[in-house]
């Protein structure tokens, strides 16, 4: 299913409805920056969401997208590229509360396949932090690459576009892309995994209100 919200203050308001892309990694433990028990306060309201909007990397990253997904159309025009703009939301068909907002759609011209696009900018603080970019993603994204076959059965793949930045500080800026490239095929099994996991938490910890056990995540 696939909802449409008329302002970004809506949107906002229907997270609390459920389990978003970004989030389903706190679920499981996965989530470096928000825990299971942080989701769960933030959910029942009972802590208040942090607004960074103003933080320079968000600001970055908002402005970046939009020109990173024409890059994707210029570098794979085999996809019919339709940019999220308008606040649209992926809901899983039987569970409600498993929820995504896609960057993009794409269309495979040839097979008409669809997929999806999730844009990512980051900067690299250290080298620990370049090699969890090393021919993988780092694992709370690969959960949000998840939450888009969970929440729409018609994605057949997904690929994430990533922009890395390195600053030096000496006004050398090094901006490396990096494309990666998932199949639902290839996911099933951890698309079950991380869907079974956050419908427990739903329904056993959000529904009932009772805080789940910490998760804590590895500290690598």
């Amino acid at each position: 299913m696939i909802e449409i919200y008329n302002s970004k203050e809506k949107w906002l308001e229907s997270r609390f409805l459920g389990i978003g892309g970004s989030e389903a990694s706190a679920v499981v433990g996965l989530n470096p920056y928000l825990s299971n028990q942080d989701l769960y306060d933030l959910k029942l309201k009972i802590t208040i969401q942090q607004d960074i909007s103003q933080k320079p990397y968000v600001v970055y990253g908002h402005k970046a997208e939009q020109p990173l997904v024409e890059l994707f159309k210029l570098d794979y025009p085999q996809y019919e590229v339709v940019y999220n703009d308008n606040f649209m939301c992926f809901i899983n068909d039987k569970y409600s509360f498993l929820r995504c907002t896609p960057d993009a759609i794409l269309i495979d011209i040839e097979t008409q396949q669809k997929g999806a696009l999730e844009i990512k900018t980051t900067e690299v603080l250290s080298s620990m932090h370049r090699e969890k970019w090393d021919n993988q993603v780092p694992e709370n994204y690969y959960c949000q690459v998840l939450q888009y076959f969970i929440t729409n059965e018609e994605l057949q793949f997904v690929w994430l576009k990533a922009q890395i930045k390195s600053d030096f500080g000496d006004g050398d800026i090094k901006l490396t892309t990096k494309h990666y490239y998932f199949t639902r095929e290839n996911c099933k099994d951890d698309i079950e995994w991380l869907k079974e996991k956050e419908i427990i938490f739903w329904q056993n910890n959000i529904s009932k209100k009772v805080e789940p056990p910490l998760i804590l995540p590895n500290i690598i």
